[in-house]
């Protein structure tokens, strides 16, 4: 019994013929060249595209030239030149130094919100968390580095690898407006 079986799959495998083993070896070449094909015209017009709108960044100064306030303006100056409608209003603040062992890493908030005619004084905001590392062993001339993070967002972002989205700033407002509506508290003032 068990010898029939032996040769019931020793038989299926006789039938395979090597046309029919071709043809499913060209289907899978020709799906796998297909996928390939997609990526390359999807890389080319990504690339295309921020040939045509490359994404923004400034000359960050260097660790020797590094203090407190130069590093918030140069803050300012980079979010200046992030693409965003002129409703929106910022402004940018020094919060902390942390002493780590090897470094400082200077902490910055930038704290954005959207007053309109009716809310001249708006009651959320979005914030972005700059922080900027100063190596305690690198020689003066190094540029500083950066990176920042938008609130209740956890994507790490670095200056001129990510194009700003201003998508960001409204979800998190919203968000914001949605949890103070749903407190009693908030809707009778």
């Amino acid at each position: 019994m068990d010898e029939t079986k032996h040769v019931k799959i020793q038989d299926m495998d006789v039938e395979k013929s090597p046309i029919s083993q071709e043809t499913e070896d060209n289907a899978n070449v020709n799906e796998l060249a297909l996928e390939l094909a997609k990526n390359v015209v999807t890389t080319a017009v990504k690339t295309v595209e921020d040939a045509e709108n490359p994404i923004k960044n400034i000359n960050w100064i260097t660790h020797g030239e590094f203090t407190a306030e130069r590093g918030r303006k140069q803050i300012e100056e980079f979010v200046l030149t992030w693409e965003y409608q002129d409703c929106w209003v910022h402004c940018t603040e020094f919060i902390e130094r942390e002493d780590l062992v090897h470094s400082y890493h200077y902490i910055y908030c930038v704290h954005w919100s959207n007053p309109t005619a009716n809310i001249p004084i708006a009651q959320v905001s979005a914030s972005a968390y700059f922080t900027i590392k100063i190596t305690k062993n690198k020689p003066p001339d190094m540029p500083i580095e950066v990176s920042y993070i938008f609130e209740g967002l956890s994507l790490v972002h670095r200056p001129g690898q990510t194009r700003f989205r201003e998508k960001w700033l409204r979800d998190t407002i919203e968000a914001k407006n949605i949890l103070m509506e749903s407190i009693p508290f908030f809707n009778c003032v």
